[in-house]
């Protein structure tokens, strides 16, 4: 099989490491069907796209819309921006989560600021009618709970977009481009121990009060958010390519 291939950004190795590990587990993913490039390490290659089944770009610590960033940052967006125009263009098969929707909506003429953030939660994600008819999306219940936690999120769905599903405090939590390139704000790779995971790597970086830490972890221990991974799940079934 064509490997499927995560684009990471993510500088802390254990939740780097996570990540991937959850990636797999939630695809159904044997060792060597799933490769991985951290862009906060090393460029973008020049890569052939015919290669991968299908591309992925996780979740990140950048937010598109900060107003001071690093240079890592700036070369990590370039790149991105650069891969989108073939991916886009080519109809390739692409799935943003999180920092991904931001990226692929931005790139696609959208705005990100910080209307609609969401802090770390379980949230009720509903599909809309497009949602329900996607190849990808239509097998998950009409409405079902998902982890999120970010800081920015699109005020509306980029032109030409199709909406595929929202929450009651974000617009867009999920949106198609063309076919193929999907990107979803809420967590399709996530279950209750990786989102504690994600909580304490991050403390302290804005997502929520950290004085509320022992609450936050409280609730989520007994969040259910199994129907999100779906969303990945049907991706890698649709596009897996021998």
């Amino acid at each position: 099989m064509r490997p499927f291939l995560l684009l990471a950004t993510r500088e802390d190795d254990a939740v780097a490491e996570s990540e991937f590990a959850a990636f797999a587990r939630f695809g159904g993913l044997a060792p060597g069907e799933l490769t991985r490039i951290r862009l906060e390490r090393e460029p973008l290659p020049d890569l052939d796209l015919a290669e991968f089944s299908g591309v992925v770009l996780g979740g990140s610590p950048f937010c598109t819309s900060d107003e001071e960033k690093s240079p890592t940052q700036l070369r990590v967006e370039r790149e991105l921006a650069g891969l989108l125009d073939r991916v886009v263009a080519a109809d390739v098969p692409f799935l943003g989560a999180c920092y991904g929707i931001g990226t692929l909506g931005v790139h696609q003429g959208g705005t990100v600021d910080r209307t609609y953030g969401e802090p770390i939660s379980t949230v009720p994600v509903t599909l809309t009618g497009a949602g329900r008819a996607d190849p990808v999306f239509g097998a998950l219940p009409p409405t079902f709970d998902a982890f999120v936690g970010h800081k920015e999120a699109l005020t509306g769905v980029p032109p030409g977009a199709e909406l595929l599903a929202a929450s009651p405090g974000c617009p867009v939590q999920a949106f198609r481009v063309g076919r193929n390139v999907y990107a979803t704000q809420f967590h399709p790779e996530l279950d209750v121990e990786g989102i504690l995971e994600r909580v304490a790597a991050y403390r302290y970086d804005g997502y929520f009060d950290p004085e509320r830490y022992d609450e936050i972890v409280t609730q989520l221990r007994t969040s259910k958010a199994d129907a999100a991974a779906g969303v990945w799940r049907g991706f890698v079934q649709r596009y897996r390519r021998d």
